[in-house]
């Protein structure tokens, strides 16, 4: 960075996903995604105003879902501090929380100024995830049954104990048959695929990997994450037509290459925070109360390898005095 930061700037943007998902949380089941998303995107984007740091949005809304803020290139921060990448998922699962469904996150990564992948308008990429402990032995190239017989080495499992996360797309159907072929256990989610990597590199939740073609601002933002828990990701370019190929040659993005965890972030100085809006095997979602509510968030820096949970209590009838920001 520009300068170096004497503080743990995770927790500037813990301030900003436990106010997002606040924001969001008020319209959970209400069936409307873009409202979840707009209030998530307004909120987050007014915190990110006050953080001490220079920053530019490299993963932002506007490629994969034609938002009019926190676009790819948009400047955060005050301005003043240290000059950083932004990687941002306001919800990691809209349709999670408009359906009123387990497993929505608020989602925010930062790290040097050009350190972070942009893949640009091929918004999908091929992934593999896992923990510490299968860190460096996975290959995206390598059979799917491969891989889970050297996970399940690596977990001191039986591959039939082993439990593989996986995006409920027909796309995914190969990987789905393969997990099924050897006898592993499959848990299918229907949207939220940062989550299910966090989920994979996280080895108390029960997932030991996670597989599939997703997003390719998630790929990123779960680099991140991953690199602060000492997991691996290694993805691939998905492009989804002629245009998306076209773009990728146009723009110098090669679409055969594995992209491994250094290429989506070369940083050895990841901050990273997320803050539950649905409960889900992660994290918990936001619990209202009278006039405030609970949040639940996890707080990464990879420097130090330090991965804290934050149990936060918020006073609505406080907050107020000094913003009107979703406490009204």
């Amino acid at each position: 960075m520009s300068e170096t930061p004497d503080r743990n700037l995770a927790f500037d943007l813990a301030h900003v996903t436990e106010t997002a998902a606040m924001a969001a949380a008020r319209w959970q089941g209400r069936g409307d995604k873009e409202g979840v998303d707009q209030a998530a995107v307004d909120a987050m984007r007014a915190i990110l105003a006050s953080v001490d740091i220079d920053g530019v949005v490299v993963i932002g809304e506007g490629e994969k879902d034609e938002a009019p803020m926190l676009y790819n290139g948009e400047r955060v921060g005050n301005g003043n501090g240290p000059e950083v990448d932004i990687a941002v998922d306001p919800i990691d699962g809209t349709t999670l929380s408009a359906q009123g469904m387990p497993g929505a996150l608020a989602v925010i990564a930062m790290a040097e100024r050009g350190s972070m992948y942009s893949p640009g308008s091929v918004v999908y990429m091929d992934k593999i995830a896992v923990g510490p402990s299968a860190a460096g032995k996975i290959d995206l190239d390598a059979p799917v049954e491969d891989n889970l017989h050297v996970v399940a080495d690596a977990r001191g499992k039986d591959i039939n104990d082993l439990t593989a996360i996986i995006l409920d797309r027909p796309r995914n159907e190969k990987y789905i048959d393969a997990v099924r072929r050897v006898g592993g256990r499959i848990r299918l989610i229907r949207d939220g695929d940062i989550s299910g990597a966090i989920s994979a590199a996280d080895e108390a939740t029960g997932i030991d990997i996670l597989l599939g073609v997703g997003g390719s601002p998630e790929a990123v933002i779960a680099a991140a994450a991953l690199t602060c828990m000492g997991g691996e990701i290694q993805a691939r370019l998905w492009p989804r037509d002629d245009s998306e190929r076209q773009y990728a040659l146009e723009n110098g993005l090669d679409l055969d290459t594995v992209l491994t965890q250094k290429d989506l972030v070369r940083s050895n100085n990841v901050f990273f925070a997320a803050t539950g809006v649905t409960t889900g095997e992660f994290l918990q979602g936001v619990e209202f109360f009278g006039d405030g509510a609970r949040t639940h968030s996890v707080v990464m820096r990879s420097k130090t390898g330090s991965v804290r949970s934050m149990h936060a209590r918020h006073d609505f009838t406080r907050l107020r005095k000094i913003s009107a920001l979703v406490y009204d």
